[in-house]
């Protein structure tokens, strides 16, 4: 049995009064990218400065405009590549480059020596305050603890005087989920009444789940009450760090959002220490998927993730959120008939609005394709069938024939697993289209024959083979399929009655072809069964499905 004495609760925080549950996200925040700094130090083998230097054209062309470049002091690979964004002229204006130092005057020091000829950079300093890293790392009391993060900001400070640039102080006392709040509070005070920040020239306090500690829910408790405890409200940027011990990190931060907080630092895709960081993207789509603009230009997914994969060396899951390559697709029979008539329905209602079953949003609108939605294997149903010849081919089978085309694709799919849809079309042609043995239709002719001035009846000569033998009929009849059927009659040892019949284009243009199904009825046995006939003559296409329907009659 599992242990689980060894582990004891993490505190709560009381605080009956919340109110961010009542609240709705209503415009994206801040966005920062530390895919550079925590993303890359995450990985086993951490990108090379030109693999850095694609990586960073990406989060400039996605929008970000505040971008975490690493830790300079830390490294001389850190440092030759902000010098190198700095010398080529990678960083646009627009774009605010943010530095990671701790607390340190000779680390402090070589920072801003990596910062000479940037514009404008958020300082990032940091110090752990949690209860646990108090006690058993800095063996340091609260005040001990405080003066570091004192100390970090005047260093932050006297070497800010002199800087051509603009510099930001970003303050974070890293482990903030362990950490009593009002003693956070009171180092983040101490920090802002060195920075003296003003509304015009804010702080940025980043409060950061270093380690998912609990429920999403207590950790938006913390952040509101830090919200609503701060001084100066109005000259502080309230930013979060979530990471995904829990496997709830983008949850804590929409929650955090709502609490109070107006910036995000996260990775695309998670990336990051042990289980990751928040995903950027999988926020901002979320907030897509609520009609929010997320002010990221992350229309093409599948770039994002080829240049992800490229410098990373990682794979996105094929079940990831939004960008996994499987999560547009429906293999169940019931997501699959329910994905179809939504797609039909706002074809018909010519709806602007995205309103499909199990798909929150229009694969399309972030690069993806519909040819993914539904694939096809042995718990698949005929609804997925039917989308499969309707989206990729324009067939659009009868709802009748829609289990007697797929009991057929079914029996392929639990001896080979998934079918792909060229297969699926191959057995339509086999079943339907080509089945042209033993009775072969070879050509038409239409008239029509006058019985008086008022009565006129259609007159046909039909030419076919049967078992490669060539018959001709001659017959009258009421349409040119009833006068085939009517003449068929006189030749055939079976009498067959029409059930149903539909017809529709296959295309656009003159040059289009016509698709006819003809659901027939074998009054001898009662066998019942679907013919399928295509050509530019919507006359010649239904007396195919008849021939069709007629040859699968005596293959059976």
């Amino acid at each position: 049995m599992l242990n689980y004495k060894r582990y004891q609760r993490v505190p709560v925080l009381h605080m009956p009064d919340r109110q961010w549950p009542n609240k709705e996200i209503e415009k994206a925040p801040v966005w920062c990218s530390v895919d550079l700094r925590d993303g890359n130090q995450a990985l086993v083998e951490p990108m090379v400065v030109e693999e850095k230097m694609e990586f960073f054209n990406l989060l400039v062309k996605l929008g970000f405009k505040e971008i975490e470049v690493g830790f300079p002091s830390a490294s001389q690979i850190e440092y030759d590549f902000l010098r190198q964004l700095v010398e080529r002229r990678m960083i646009p204006d627009d774009v605010t480059v943010q530095v990671l130092v701790q607390c340190r005057e000779h680390l402090i020091a070589r920072t801003f020596e990596a910062l000479e000829g940037v514009k404008k950079a958020v300082v990032h300093i940091y110090n752990s305050t949690s209860t646990l890293q108090r006690d058993v790392v800095f063996h340091a009391d609260k005040e001990q603890v405080k003066q570091i993060a004192i100390e970090g900001t005047k260093l932050v400070q006297k070497y800010a005087k002199d800087f051509p640039g603009e510099i930001l102080l970003e303050y974070s006392p890293e482990s903030f989920t362990g950490t009593e709040v009002d003693y956070a509070l009171e180092v983040c005070t101490a920090v802002q009444d060195v920075w003296q920040p003003t509304p015009e020239k804010p702080i940025i306090f980043n409060l950061p789940a270093t380690v998912e500690m609990n429920t999403p829910n207590v950790y938006a408790d913390q952040i509101e009450w830090m919200h609503r405890h701060f001084k100066n409200r109005d000259s502080i940027i309230l930013s979060v760090h979530p990471h995904n011990d829990r496997g709830t990190g983008v949850a804590i931060a929409e929650l955090a959002l709502l609490a109070g907080a107006d910036r995000i630092e996260g990775t695309l895709l998670g990336n990051g220490e042990r289980t990751g960081n928040v995903d950027i993207l999988t926020l901002a789509y979320n907030m897509f998927s609520q009609g929010i603009n997320p002010e990221l230009d992350i229309e093409n997914i599948t770039e994002i993730v080829e240049i992800y994969e490229r410098c990373t060396k990682m794979q996105v899951p094929e079940r990831h959120p939004y960008a996994g390559k499987l999560v547009f697709t429906a293999f169940s029979g019931s997501h699959q008939d329910a994905i179809n008539k939504g797609v039909q329905a706002m074809k018909e209602r010519n709806s602007q609005i995205w309103q499909v079953p199990y798909l929150p949003i229009d694969p399309s609108d972030i690069g993806r394709v519909y040819e993914p939605i539904v694939r096809i294997n042995s718990q698949s149903g005929k609804g997925g069938v039917a989308f499969i010849m309707d989206t990729y081919f324009g067939y659009k089978l009868p709802k009748g024939m829609h289990k007697e085309f797929a009991d057929k694709i079914q029996k392929i799919t639990e001896s080979q697993g998934e079918i792909a849809p060229e297969q699926i079309m191959e057995v339509f042609k086999k079943e339907y289209l080509d089945m042209k043995e033993p009775l072969h239709f070879r050509k038409l002719s239409v008239g029509e024959k006058h019985l008086d001035e008022e009565h006129v009846e259609t007159e046909i000569t039909l030419g076919y083979t049967d078992n490669g033998k060539e018959e001709e009929i001659v017959a009258v009849g009421n349409g040119p399929i009833d006068a085939v059927l009517s003449g068929l009659r006189r030749k055939m040892a079976h009498t067959y009655k029409v059930l149903d019949y539909t017809e529709h284009s296959l295309g656009l243009g003159e040059g289009a072809q016509a698709a006819a199904y003809i659901h027939m009825l074998d009054t001898e046995t009662g066998d019942t069964t679907y013919g399928v006939g295509i050509s530019s003559n919507i006359t010649r296409a239904s007396i195919r499905a008849i021939f069709s329907a007629m040859n699968r009659f005596q293959a059976k």
